[in-house]
């Protein structure tokens, strides 16, 4: 039996990763590399323009015009070239890098600050609010997003790779949020904006550095090693200290995710009422930790007390323990906040109002045709007193009535039309069967029971 061979299997392997065949020369990718560090004339005009494009899809919610605005802006040039700087010891680059970057983000700030200033719409979308709430993932994003646009840059087919980069790593929307902050004087848009813009400036740069590494490219100045440690320990250190917020606002997202998710099981599975149904549900928790869940029910009103009580001790075993439990029913008489109605609640309320009212309208239909059938059976009588004078002399008085017969043995229902008559001399049988076939033809009824009475009209 042939052997397996470890160390052919391991030299195939790294033969898909070996990137040397792939390559351009070191100089050509520096060269592309410099000069999308400058920020001067053409590049900085397409920058504002960017900028501008970028304010307007953010002002208006598109996804489209923001991501068309990532695909414009040249914003990469001096974060990849700071990478690079850092991976081949070229500080006059570093420093030209730096600048340039600052330079770009500073008028990038003042561009979309001065768009929102001027903007008759100065709402925060969905697309805005994105960008103030970074967390870890924005870290691995800028990562891998900075790994791919160096390996693209300094290989011989560029493919999509660089627009790709663009849009995924998200540069100018951050920057755009940042100058709508400063022009709505909104700390927490300002705040956490120019932190993802941070975390995605320094994990690309770091992403270069480590492809440069990869790549083998030669150092530039071997004259002073103790600098260039100095530089690649602050950089990492930056990059370790720039993880940190990250990492908490992941985590407080985690927690929160986890809780809302409790929350939604604890509502769907407890709150399942026959003629009660939930109309919404808010869970909160707090900067301190403490965690509240407020269900609003419609329908038929339940014992709040005893129902609070009852489910507070199911709510650990949903991982709930310590979650304040309130409950609002329609006898609180507590307002409803409009704002807070989603259009899915607006919906919700539409369509149980609107079952309300198809029922009741049903029941109001039923009791007026029951009404109608009685007063015509009130009438019938007096309406045919005048034909059965003439007809049926022997007639004295007449009611017509529908009554409900119980069998005593069955136990069945079932309605009869009955004449009640009172005569004043007695009918021959042949007459009564005319007189029989007369009321049905005349009332319009299958079938009629005649049925002999003393005294219809209570006289002695």
């Amino acid at each position: 039996m042939k052997r397996f061979d470890v160390k052919a299997f391991a030299g195939s392997v790294r033969s898909y990763f070996d990137l040397t065949p792939f390559l351009i020369l070191q100089e050509d990718a520096e060269e592309v590399i410099r000069e999308g560090v400058s920020f001067r004339g053409t590049n900085m005009l397409i920058l504002i323009i960017a900028i501008f494009i970028a304010s307007l899809g953010l002002n208006v919610n598109s996804t489209a015009v923001i991501i068309g605005a990532m695909l414009i802006s040249p914003l990469m040039g001096p974060i990849i070239g700071l990478g690079l700087a850092v991976g081949i010891h070229d500080f006059d680059l570093m420093k030209r890098s730096f600048r340039n970057l600052f330079m770009a983000a500073a008028f990038s700030i003042a561009t979309s600050a001065l768009y929102f200033l001027i903007s008759p719409v100065n709402e925060g979308h969905s697309e805005l609010l994105a960008r103030t709430s970074p967390t870890i993932y924005d870290v691995l994003i800028g990562f891998f997003g900075g790994a791919a646009g160096i390996i693209a840059i300094g290989s011989k087919s560029k493919g999509n790779v660089i627009p790709g980069v663009a849009i995924a790593t998200a540069l100018m929307p951050p920057l755009c949020t940042v100058g709508y902050g400063l022009a709505t004087l909104q700390m927490n848009y300002f705040l956490g904006a120019i932190y993802l813009f941070f975390i995605n400036s320094v994990f690309i740069a770091c992403a270069t550095t480590v492809g440069v590494k990869a790549m083998k490219y030669h150092i530039k100045d071997f004259s002073n090693p103790l600098r260039a440690r100095r530089v690649r320990r602050t950089v990492y250190t930056i990059a370790l200290l720039t993880m940190v917020p990250a990492g908490f606002m992941t985590y407080r997202m985690y927690r929160a995710s986890t809780f809302q998710a409790a929350c939604g099981r604890f509502v769907d599975k407890e709150f399942d009422f026959a003629d009660t149904q939930v109309l919404s549900y808010k869970a909160v928790e707090d900067g301190m930790g403490q965690r509240s869940l407020t269900v609003t029910l419609m329908g038929k009103v339940l014992p709040t007390d005893s129902l609070t009580m009852a489910l507070d001790e199911k709510l650990p075993s949903f991982g709930l323990a310590g979650t304040r439990l309130r409950i609002i029913q329609g006898d609180t008489g507590a307002p409803i906040n409009t704002g807070e109605l989603t259009s899915s609640m607006v919906r919700d309320i539409y369509q149980v109002t609107q079952n309300t009212i198809n029922a009741q309208r049903a029941e109001i239909d039923s009791l007026k045709a029951a009404a109608a059938v009685t007063a015509r059976n009130d009438t019938l009588g007096a309406a045919v007193t005048p034909e059965i004078k003439v007809l049926f002399p022997q007639v004295r008085d007449i009611a017509i009535v529908r009554s409900i017969v119980s069998n005593v043995d069955t136990r069945m229902l079932d309605t009869v039309n009955v004449a009640l008559v009172q005569y004043r001399t007695p009918m021959p049988h042949a007459q009564e069967v005319k007189f029989k076939e007369y009321l049905q033809a005349r009332l319009g009824y299958n079938e009629i029971q005649i049925v002999a009475a003393t005294a219809l009209s209570g006289k002695k």
